[in-house]
């Protein structure tokens, strides 16, 4: 899979923020590996700590050893979990009152953990793959800035549409420097059906904002490309977005991508994902 950049490398202070709803999208966008130890982590955190409360409250778990920790933290599990085996039970009112407690968590917890796995199964992505790399190379006699996408899965994309952005710096007359975003015009923006591969293609015209540039001048000023797609995917019924980010240095200049569709002598095509990244140098003869 291409890498995926960060847009910015920020460190952003003296924001108000909402921790709940901050630990929802930051949960939301870890890997399943992520939230399932944190869960786990959670989960046996909190019986641990039930387990602390019962051993505080003395002999109050009937056929429990007293004192005997493993006892409390395996009945907070079943408190916890709404299981109730019968063998370990409250004994007193301190007991009663604390397994009302941890089984109301054990609800709130078990909502929570479902919410966020739903969520995450729910929410569609776009699976497209990026090349590494962008070229530039010249294409019916005009230099042209190219880069592809393909498909991943092989589920279509309808109405699938791209846009480019470079971001380089801008003086002022007065002398003001900033950063300027400069929308890159592409050969083709959008496809109706999106199922393989596109390359995407940018004319280095004179209305190009990559005009008059090479790739020391693109490495001098810091600059990128920053590239965002989106379509509606027709098994989930619902829109989908992917971006990637081109830096300077991913741009190779004289170079061009090899051919990765081939047609078998069935009359299929193969789309080789294997060397969807590949470039060679535009004096290399095509095969």
């Amino acid at each position: 899979m291409a890498r995926r950049e960060p847009i910015n490398n920020v460190t952003r202070v003296g924001i108000p923020r909402n921790l709940l709803a901050d630990l929802y999208v930051v949960l939301i966008e870890r890997s399943w590996v992520h939230l399932a130890g944190l869960l786990i982590t959670a989960f046996l955190g909190v019986n641990a700590l039930f387990a602390g409360l019962y051993l505080l409250g003395g002999d109050v778990i009937a056929n429990a050893e007293p004192g005997r920790l493993t006892d409390a933290f395996f009945f907070s599990v079943q408190s916890f979990s709404t299981i109730g085996f019968g063998g370990l039970a409250p004994k007193t009112a301190y007991a009663d009152w604390l397994v009302t407690a941890e089984s109301l968590a054990g609800i709130v917890f078990g909502a929570v953990a479902t919410g966020l796995a739903f969520a995450k199964f729910a929410r569609p992505r776009a699976n497209v793959i990026f090349s590494n790399t962008a070229v530039v190379s010249v294409f019916d006699g005009v230099p042209t800035f190219m880069f592809r996408v393909g498909n991943a899965r092989g589920i279509e994309l309808v109405e699938a549409t791209l846009s480019v952005t470079l971001l380089r710096s801008y003086q002022s007359t007065e002398g003001h420097t900033l950063r300027q975003l400069h929308d890159v015009a592409l050969v083709r923006h959008r496809t109706p059906f999106f199922s393989m591969s596109w390359q995407v293609m940018h004319r280095i015209d004179a209305s190009s904002p990559m005009y008059g540039l090479d790739a020391q001048a693109m490495c001098a000023d810091e600059m990128f490309l920053l590239v965002t797609l989106t379509g509606h995917d027709v098994t989930y019924g619902q829109t989908v977005h992917d971006r990637h980010l081109y830096r300077a240095q991913d741009v190779r200049w004289g170079h061009r991508f090899v051919d990765v569709i081939e047609r078998l002598p069935d009359g299929a095509l193969r789309l080789d994902f294997g060397r969807f990244h590949d470039t060679v140098p535009d004096e290399e003869p095509r095969p």
